[in-house]
C-alpha cells in the first residue's frame, strides 16, 4: 500500500512490546529490526535500512547455527541495500554468504536458491557485466521451472529479469520474447487486475519505445493504467511510474510540453507520498530538467538537475552511479551554454565515479566518453573528441549486441567530429555504419532513421552532392511526418535543411518557401530558441544570396537576439552570427560594420577554439577582404 509511516507505527510498536519482554538475542528481536529495515528501505533511507538490517543479523549470528536460513535471508537485506546504494563489492559479498549457507542447507533445487542467483545476476546487470548476469538468471531459471508449476507466478518475475539484461543490451526483439513469457504467465495465473500484469504491460512497453514504436508503447502502458486505476488510489506511487513512463513516450517524440505535463504528475505524486531526500524524487527531477534542457530553457533545467544532485548528495554515497548522471546532465547545459571549462569539470567528476565503480566495458562509462567526445568536439579540439569517442566505441562493441542502437549513435557522433574536419568521407563511411546497426534493430519506417537520413544530407551537402542531400533529407521527411505528430521541431529543422539545399541549388524561390516552413512551425510551439534562432539565421543566409540585404539583416538580428539571450557572450555560435552579420556588411559595402562583426567573431574564436580550427580561419579570411584603410 505503501503506507510507510503507518508501517513503522506498527513495527515500532512491536518492537517496544519484544524488547521490553524478551531477552536482546532473541530472534523475535530479529524480525522487528529487519521489518523496520524494510520500511526505510522502501523509502529510500538505505543508511537506515542497513543500520537495522546488521542490528538483525547481529541478533541471529550470536543464536542460530551459521548455517540457518534466517541467516542467509539476513544476508540477502543487507546485500540488496548495499546494491540499491551501488556499493556493488559489498552487495556480491553478502549475497555470497547467502549463497554458501543455502547451497549448504537446501536442496538443489530449491526456490530459494534460485531467489539468491537471481539477486546476484541483479547485481551483475547493475554492473554492466551482463553476460555473467544471464548466466546467473539462467541458473536461476533451472531451479525454478524443475520447482514450480509451468504457470507460477515467481517464474513470471525470472523471465522479467531476463528480458531487463537482453533491453539492457539493446536486444530488444529477445528482450520482448521473455516479457511476453511473463505476460502470459501472469494472465493464465493472476487475476485481470493484478499489479503484476500491470508490470508486464509496463515493460513490453518501454521496449517499444525504445523501438520507437511510440504507438504501441501508448497502447501496453494503457493497459498498465487500466489495471492501476481499478486498484490504487490517484496518489499511489505506481502512477506516477506511469505517469512517467507516459512522459517519455512523448519526450522521445519531441512534444517536450506533453512530456513535462506527465512528468508533473508524476512528480507530484511522488512528493506526496515519499520524504523529500528519497533517491527516487530525484528521478523525476532529472526527467524534467532533461525536457528544459532540450527547450533551450537552461536555467529551468540547471534548477532541476541541481535539486536531483541535492537530493542524491545527502541520500546516496559519493560514489553512487546516479551521482555521475547528475553530473554529466549539469555538465551538458554548460556544454549547450558554451561554458566548456565547467562542462569538462563536471563531466570529469562523472567519469571518475563511474571508473570507480562500474566495469571497465559498462555501457554507461561509454556515455560518459561520448558527452566529454562531444565538449572537444564542440571546441574543435578533434583529435581529444576522437580519443574519446574510440574509447566509446570500444566498450559498446565489446559490451552491446552487434545491433544495439548505441553503437550506431556512436558512430553518428565519429560522423559529426569528421564533418566538422572537412573529412567527408570518413564522415559518410560513419553515417553508413550507423545506418547499418539500425537496420538490424528495427523496422524500415523507423523514426530513428530519419536522423541518420539527416547526417546523409549533412555530409552530401557539404561534399556539395546536392541532389543526394536533397534525396536524404526529403527521406528524413518522410520518415518523421509518418511516425511522429505534425509540426514538431524536427519538422522545422528539416524543412530549414531542405531549403539550405535548395538555395544552394539557385532555387532561392523554393529556398525561402521551405525556410518559411520552418519558422511557421518553430514560433508556433515550445521548443529550443537556439533552434529557432538557427532557422532565421538559415533563412537570412538565403536572402543574402539572394542580395536581398535589408530582409538578410532582420533574420539575422532575430537570430542574433535569442542567442545573445541564451547564450554567453563568448559562445562560438555567437561568433558565426556575427560573421555572417560581417560577410552581410562587407557585400554592400558597408566595411565599418563589416569590420566590428569580424573583429567580434575572431575574438570569440581566439578564446573558445583552437588556432587551425575552420571557424577561425574563415573569419580571418573575410577580415582580410575589408579595404586596408578601414
Amino acid at each position: 500500500m505503501g503506507e510507510h509511516s503507518k508501517a513503522l507505527e506498527f513495527y515500532e510498536e512491536a518492537l517496544k512490546i519484544r524488547d521490553k519482554a524478551l531477552p536482546s538475542h532473541h530472534p523475535d528481536l530479529a524480525a522487528s529490526f529487519s521489518n523496520i529495515g524494510t520500511v526505510y528501505h522502501n523509502m529510500g533511507d538505505y543508511a537506515k535500512a542497513l543500520e537495522l538490517y546488521d542490528k538483525a543479523n547481529e541478533v541471529l549470528k550470536k543464536t542460530l547455527l551459521p548455517n540457518h536460513p534466517y541467516l542467509a535471508t539476513s544476508y540477502c537485506n543487507i546485500g540488496q541495500a548495499y546494491n540499491n546504494m551501488g556499493d556493488y563489492a559489498k552487495a556480491l559479498e553478502f549475497y555470497d554468504k547467502a549463497l554458501k549457507i543455502r547451497e549448504e542447507a537446501l536442496s538443489s533445487n530449491h526456490p530459494d536458491l534460485g531467489t539468491v542467483y537471481n539477486n546476484i545476476g541483479l547485481v551483475h546487470s547493475n554492473m554492466g557485466d551482463y553476460l555473467k548476469a544471464l548466466e546467473l538468471y539462467g541458473k536461476a531459471r533451472q531451479i525454478v521451472e524443475k520447482a514450480l508449476t509451468p504457470h507460477h507466478p515467481d517464474l513470471a518475475t525470472f523471465y522479467n529479469n531476463i528480458g531487463q539484461v537482453y533491453y539492457n543490451m539493446g536486444n530488444y526483439l529477445q528482450a520482448l520474447e521473455f516479457y511476453d513469457k511473463a505476460l502470459k504467465i501472469s494472465e493464465k495465473a493472476l487475476p485481470p487486475n493484478h499489479t503484476h500484469l500491470a508490470a508486464a504491460y509496463n515493460n513490453i512497453g518501454q521496449v517499444y519505445n525504445n523501438m520507437g514504436d511510440y504507438a504501441k508503447a501508448l497502447e501496453f502502458y494503457n493497459s498498465c493504467y487500466t489495471i492501476l486505476e481499478k486498484l490504487v488510489p490517484t496518489t499511489h506511487p505506481s502512477l506516477a511510474s506511469f505517469y512517467n513512463n507516459i512522459g517519455q513516450v512523448y519526450y522521445n517524440m519531441g512534444d517536450y510540453l506533453k512530456a513535462l505535463e506527465f512528468y508533473d504528475k508524476a512528480l507530484k505524486i511522488r512528493e506526496e507520498a515519499l520524504p523529500s531526500n528519497h533517491p527516487d524524487l530525484a528521478i523525476f527531477y532529472n526527467n524534467i530538467g532533461l525536457a528544459y534542457n532540450n527547450m533551450g530553457e537552461h536555467s529551468k533545467a540547471l534548477e532541476f538537475y541541481e535539486e536531483a544532485l541535492k537530493i542524491r548528495d545527502k541520500a546516496l554515497p559519493s560514489h553512487r552511479p546516479d551521482l555521475a548522471v547528475s553530473y554529466n546532465n549539469i555538465g551538458q547545459v554548460y556544454n549547450n551554454m558554451g561554458d566548456y571549462a565547467k562542462a569538462l569539470e563536471l563531466f570529469d567528476k562523472a567519469n571518475e565515479i563511474l571508473k570507480k565503480t562500474l566495469l571497465p566495458n559498462h555501457p554507461h562509462l561509454a556515455t560518459s566518453y561520448c558527452n566529454i567526445g562531444q565538449l572537444y568536439n564542440n571546441m574543435g579540439d578533434y583529435a581529444k573528441a576522437l580519443e574519446f569517442y574510440d574509447k566509446a566505441l570500444k566498450i559498446r562493441e565489446e559490451a552491446l549486441s552487434c545491433n544495439h542502437p548505441d553503437l550506431a549513435v556512436g558512430y553518428l557522433s565519429f560522423a559529426a567530429c569528421y564533418e566538422r574536419m572537412g573529412d567527408y568521407a570518413a564522415a559518410l563511411n560513419a553515417v553508413q555504419s550507423a545506418f547499418e546497426v539500425q537496420e538490424k534493430a528495427f523496422e524500415e519506417d523507423n523514426p530513428t532513421f530519419a536522423r541518420t537520413y539527416n547526417w546523409f544530407g549533412r555530409v552530401y551537402r557539404d561534399m556539395k552532392d546536392y541532389s543526394r542531400a536533397l534525396l536524404c533529407f526529403e527521406k528524413c521527411l518522410v520518415i518523421a511526418q509518418r511516425t511522429l505528430p505534425e509540426g514538431r521541431l524536427y519538422q522545422a529543422i528539416t524543412y530549414s535543411n531542405i531549403g539550405d539545399i535548395h538555395g544552394l541549388m539557385g532555387d532561392y524561390e523554393m529556398a525561402v518557401s521551405f525556410h518559411r516552413k520552418a519558422l511557421n512551425i518553430a514560433e508556433n510551439i515550445q521548443c529550443n530558441p537556439l533552434e529557432c534562432a538557427t532557422i532565421y539565421t538559415n533563412l537570412g543566409e538565403t536572402y543574402r544570396q539572394m542580395e536581398d540585404y535589408s530582409t538578410a539583416l532582420t533574420y539575422f538580428e532575430k537570430g542574433l537576439e535569442l542567442r545573445e539571450n541564451k547564450l554567453p557572450k563568448n559562445h562560438p555560435d555567437l561568433a558565426v552570427i556575427y560573421h555572417n552579420l560581417a560577410k552581410l556588411y562587407l557585400a554592400s559595402r558597408q566595411y565599418s560594420m563589416a569590420k566590428k562583426n569580424v573583429q567580434q567573431a575572431v575574438e570569440i574564436a581566439h578564446q573558445k577554439l583552437p588556432l587551425n580550427h575552420p571557424h577561425l580561419l574563415d573569419y580571418q579570411e573575410t577580415f582580410e577582404k575589408i579595404p586596408k584603410k578601414f
